[in-house]
């Protein structure tokens, strides 16, 4: 009887609790853009963020925990459709170190057919994310278990017990009045668990399990939908959620308060379910970790609404992963994603010190944008007038040298230009070891800056935000009796030389050249595809003037790859322009694709490549995900909350930019795609879109600006 006793003294909790969120949200969504696309978010037991997604056209079933780990579990129903979110709340539970949560789903099963549950994984969601990436989902049910090749390697190089540990321990449990299929699997170094549990009534169904396949039965006749409770469980180290009072000012609570719009409510919960003591995550379901670039552009463009001591958190945050160099985390891995990198590390050095915490975390610092957005932000902060001296003062004694070295390393990457301002000596993307130039900015799929070398973004609107920012710093230093910086690096002359620095990006077109570029450019796309933009073009016309805009790289050489992009929508933001340069930058943002970047109906795109050359549409072909088939939100709420921050609502800019995202139906995704049926465009929703994410939750901001007394358009 002890081990019993013992055993209901360690359950501390078991409730029922229904979804913080769900997608898509009557009222708020399109159903029909989200394609099948369900999803549900809860929080479990000590508040982590637990989100379920089931997507609709390949059967996947997908729980992320958004815990210390970034933990996931998934499973593929076939066929296709047969799976739905069932009635009822969900259950949360936490026993000794274990934490649960535990819901229904309603599997549809016909009289003579049989639902199978396979392809399992439990581990990483950075696992999940390339099983799906790579297409295996579409692989048969019973395909073996998605395994990735570098702990594949190590398990078969270290022998048992790593080889027991790289797939699911599965097992079937029958009872009079209940049958259970059981997956557990410990992580790869043993340390911690996830479990998962599908059971249902044994008197309306029965389970087989045959491998790793589940294979369920009706017991009664016709088609029937059967209860299917799902249990997940596990015992990686939670994190410590903050709330609304904690993250936002008071002024935007009492906004929201009185303004009573679901969707403002819906953002403030995805907010808070991205947001705890240790890190800001930077989307769920897919990204739930640290993502720096993230957080830096969320505390520029959340400033409006945020509590100050949010950019404390955030300044922080990046500070404390700081590479010695003073370069700026774009990523941290942990979890079964450490282990991953760790392992790859072993198996290439040998280094056996790695053995030791496979676990450790592990930072990535590939990207270039990241290093000069930390001193914007923090120019902010200490420019913040509000912000008592007092908390200054803290802050530097506890950050001081970490921000003095990144501040460092952003003056040496800025210097050779400043000191010889020619497009060579501009800051580069790094080198990947196929000598391509790796995307070392927002745009990071490979095509994503058409292959350039030196992008617009980093040198024209960070490189030179970052050395006003130092000269910020330092005058605030100074001010507050501290040392100062700006002294060593004469960063007023040098902000002053990269102030030119657009000179080498823009792109200048006769309207003649306009015209033979973009009627090319249509000639090389399906008939459906170029039936449509030319209807689009016989209402709208071509420029009758020229036509100029930023491109979105240069090569190495310094020759522009004449992209059109929404980039110029952060310049806008951090640098008030004259009235001529701010037209001119705006001009794209409202020319009708294909000429420019605005398509009715879906919003805008996030490039527009007519101008390039063939081989430039062609990589754009092959990779959308910053393609002109996409619109970001991020980038759709920069250019608002730009415009409307300083009360510079262009006629017609802010209202036509709002209402095509709106009528897309996905205005709350965190991008979103076209197709083509029966010659109509149609929004649908991007496959690898985030539900909840840092920089979409921006338009909590936007709608502060435009609708606060205090903040009139």
């Amino acid at each position: 009887m002890l081990p019993a006793v013992l055993l209901a003294m360690q359950v501390v909790s078991a409730r029922g609790t229904p979804p913080v969120l769900e997608f898509p949200t009557p009222g708020l969504d399109d159903p029909a853009a989200y394609e099948g696309y369900t999803a549900r978010l809860y929080r479990d037991s000590r508040g982590n963020s637990v989100e379920i997604y089931i997507e609709g056209k390949t059967g996947r079933v997908v729980h992320l925990w958004a815990d210390g780990l970034n933990e996931s579990i998934g499973f593929t129903v076939r066929p296709v459709g047969a799976v739905a979110f069932g009635a009822g709340t969900a259950t949360v539970w936490t026993s000794g170190g274990r934490r649960g949560l535990r819901y229904n789903l309603a599997v549809q099963v016909g009289r003579s057919t049989a639902v199978e549950v396979g392809q399992l994984l439990l581990g990483s969601m950075r696992i999940e994310r390339d099983f799906g990436y790579t297409g295996r989902v579409r692989d048969s049910i019973d395909a073996p278990t998605f395994v990735v090749p570098e702990m594949a390697q190590f398990a078969a190089k270290m022998g048992r017990p790593y080889t027991d540990r790289l797939t699911p321990s599965v097992v079937l449990i029958n009872t009079a009045s209940r049958w259970t299929v059981r997956a557990s699997q410990p992580s790869l170094d043993g340390k911690n668990h996830l479990s998962l549990a599908l059971s249902g009534d044994a008197r309306r169904s029965g389970a087989t399990l045959t491998g790793r396949v589940a294979t369920i039965r009706p017991l009664g006749g016709g088609t029937q939908a059967i209860s299917l409770s799902v249990e997940i469980a596990t015992d990686g180290p939670p994190l410590s959620p903050l709330d609304r009072r904690q993250i936002f000012n008071d002024r935007f609570r009492r906004f929201a308060d009185s303004a009573k719009s679901p969707r403002i409510e819906r953002e403030i919960r995805g907010f808070e379910l991205l947001s705890s003591k240790e890190k800001l995550l930077a989307a769920l379901p897919t990204y739930a970790t640290y993502f720096g670039r993230d957080m830096l552009l969320t505390a520029l463009l959340m400033e409006p609404v945020w509590s100050d001591t949010m950019a404390e958190f955030v300044i922080g945050a990046a500070l404390a992963k700081l590479a010695p160099t003073g370069e700026v985390s774009h990523e941290e891995a942990l979890g079964g994603q450490a282990i991953r990198e760790n392992v790859a590390e072993f198996l290439r050095t040998g280094d056996r010190t790695l053995l030791r915490n496979l676990q450790a975390t592990r930072e990535n610092y590939w990207m270039v944008d990241d290093d000069f957005q930390l001193p914007v932000v923090a120019g902010r902060y200490f420019a913040n007038a509000k912000v008592p001296d007092a908390r200054k003062r803290a802050f530097v004694r506890r950050w001081d040298t970490a921000l003095r070295k990144n501040l460092a390393y952003a003056w040496t990457r800025a210097a050779p230009y400043a000191r010889d301002p020619v497009a060579t000596n501009l800051v580069s993307f790094k080198r990947d070891p196929d000598g391509y130039c790796h995307p070392g900015s927002w745009r990071d799929s490979r095509v994503g800056y058409a292959g350039g070398c030196f992008p617009f973004d980093v040198n024209v609107v960070w490189v030179p935000a970052a050395l006003r920012a130092i000269g910020t710093i330092d005058s605030a230093f100074r001010a507050l009796g501290e040392p100062g910086i700006e002294a060593a690096y004469d960063v007023r002359r040098a902000a002053q030389t990269w102030q030119g620095a657009d000179r080498h990006f823009t792109v200048t077109l006769a309207p003649a050249e306009v015209e033979a570029r973009v009627r090319a450019k249509l000639a090389s796309l399906p008939a459906a595809e170029r039936a449509h933009w030319e209807s689009v073009l016989t209402r709208s016309g071509f420029p009758a003037d020229t036509l100029r805009f930023p491109a979105v790289s240069l090569d190495s050489a310094g020759q522009q790859f004449p992209v059109m992009s929404t980039d110029p929508a952060m310049w806008l933001l951090l640098e008030r322009q004259d009235d001529g340069r701010e037209a001119e930058l705006l001009r794209p943002f409202l020319l009708p694709y294909p000429v420019g970047l605005f398509i009715d109906g879906v919003g805008l795109a996030v490039a527009n490549d007519a101008y390039a050359s063939p081989n430039v549409w062609q990589m754009f072909e092959r990779d959308l995900y910053h393609s002109p088939r996409v619109v970001w939100s991020r980038e759709v709420n920069t250019l608002l909350v730009a415009l409307a921050q300083g009360g510079r609502n262009r006629p017609g800019v802010i209202d036509s930019v709002r209402a095509a995202a709106r009528r897309s139906g996905l205005e709350y995704s965190e991008l979103w795609s076209y197709k083509f049926e029966g010659g109509a465009l149609r929004p649908v929703r991007y496959g690898s879109s985030s539900d909840v994410q840092l920089w979409t939750l921006a338009d909590i901001a936007v709608q502060y600006l435009l609708n606060s007394p205090r903040h009139p358009q």
